[in-house]
């Protein structure tokens, strides 16, 4: 039991650094498990909530040390985070003690009111009164077994119509938002479209790759709303999570790959890449397909396997890779036009590059910086009700972000990006001295 201690906090931290599930309905098989506590679902409940549990092939394998567990110390309880504390400090006192037997749980049922073997079983509905955030744990408090068993869990809250509504109380605001998002954002690819035909002639082939970014992240949502306006209805997404994981991993890639071609001056200032600069896509490329594959196993299996906390690590540690990669490009070129500044007797134009491409550093850190801290901060501090203010916050941040990049980047046929009136040739030369540029 000493190992409870360590689980639960573990469990609540990592969840605040992610997404809530959606709580869809869940058909789960738990095979030879020894893990003294097993979490299920995070979910917001209002007054009418409800949480259905069935579990089926339930078996209990003991060592020598213990033939006989007792099947009253394993069993399913709700647990709110304000509680959390208090049935750490229960621990903390008694090593040996159960959290069954805490006054601060609510308890659901435990193995002793299975059917009798061999189709140990047991289906029942629990109201949930007390409106509240709460997690779903199983846990087996005798040392030394291993337990199997087929569980579906469903956890909803019910509307004023008495349908049930699958999603936490804190995202059911989620398909509307992601929806709106989308329309956005086929409106400014409409837009995108038209700068891109007024100035054909000033088009490269970033401005087409831009374009599919657009759409991709528009698709991706529409996706997103979908799914979870089908979870939020039926429990179930309906094959749209497949649709949104795809179009997903293909927004984050073109993202990430968007930010290194501009950062290097790709298509616009030169018509190629250099050996580091490719590298840099070689690197950022497979950590996003592997990003995007410990994002679909966190989303689709949820905190009960066994490896979701390796998982979490591996999508953390890729994601803060993937940041820092797409960073040295735009250093790189703010660099190389530095010293090009000192020798070929083009000024302004030098220092409207260079203003640029330092306005497009400060603009990637603050993207970066927003969406991994702030949105982070959102989640944790939030109340449960207001989750989806996170999203809300996470979407607008991103929805500035590529207005900025692509206005910054649009093309135009009337000074190819980079323009200062040559009667300002002196003081751009003044400026260039004066300011190093230096990050």
């Amino acid at each position: 039991m000493a190992k409870i201690p360590l689980l639960l906090p573990l469990s609540v931290l990592l969840l605040s650094l992610l997404s809530l599930s959606t709580a869809e309905i869940k058909s789960l098989t738990i095979t030879a498990d020894s893990r003294p506590m097993i979490l299920f679902e995070k979910f917001g409940f209002t007054h009418t909530g409800h949480v259905n549990i069935s579990v089926s092939s339930v078996s209990v394998a003991s060592s020598s040390a213990a033939p006989n567990p007792n099947p009253s110390r394993l069993g399913f309880f709700l647990l709110s985070e304000e509680s959390l504390l208090q049935v750490l400090v229960e621990i903390q006192q008694n090593p040996n003690f159960c959290v069954l037997d805490s006054h601060y749980i609510l308890r659901l049922f435990n193995f002793r009111e299975l059917s009798p073997p061999p189709h140990s079983r047991f289906e029942q509905s629990y109201p949930v009164t007390a409106p509240n955030e709460y997690s779903l744990f199983f846990t087996n408090c005798v040392p030394e077994t291993q337990v199997s068993m087929n569980v579906k869990t469903e956890v909803y809250n019910l509307d004023r119509d008495g349908s049930r509504d699958y999603l936490s109380a804190g995202l059911t605001q989620l398909p509307s938002l992601f929806f709106f998002f989308s329309v956005l954002y086929i409106g400014f690819f409409g837009i995108w479209i038209y700068i891109c035909l007024t100035n054909k002639r000033s088009v490269h082939r970033i401005h087409l790759v831009m374009g599919i970014l657009l759409i991709m992240k528009a698709l991706n949502l529409i996706c997103a709303a979908e799914d979870k306006h089908y979870v939020k209805v039926t429990g179930t997404p309906h094959g749209w999570d497949v649709l949104f994981y795809i179009f997903q991993f293909i927004r984050v890639v073109l993202l990430f790959t968007v930010i290194v071609l501009i950062g290097t001056g790709w298509s616009f200032l030169k018509p190629f890449l250099q050996e580091r600069e490719k590298k840099v896509l070689m690197i950022v490329i497979p950590l996003q397909v592997l990003a995007n594959v410990a994002s679909v196993v966190i989303g689709e299996t949820g905190p009960f396997i066994k490896d979701w906390v390796t998982w979490n690590q591996v999508f953390l540690l890729v994601d803060i890779i993937c940041c820092c990669a797409i960073i040295f490009p735009i250093v790189w070129s703010i660099r190389s036009l530095r010293e090009t500044s000192k020798t070929d007797g083009k000024a302004a134009r030098n220092l409207a590059k260079l203003t640029l491409f330092r306005q497009f550093y400060i603009v990637v850190i603050g993207y970066l910086y927003f969406t991994r801290i702030v949105v982070f901060a959102l989640k944790t501090i939030a109340a449960y009700k207001y989750q989806w203010v996170s999203n809300a916050a996470e979407e607008l941040a991103s929805l500035a972000f590529y207005i900025v990049i692509f206005y910054m980047f649009r093309p135009l046929e009337t000074n190819e990006y980079f323009v200062l009136d040559e009667e300002e040739e002196e003081a751009a030369e003044q400026a260039l001295r004066d300011e190093e540029f230096e990050l």
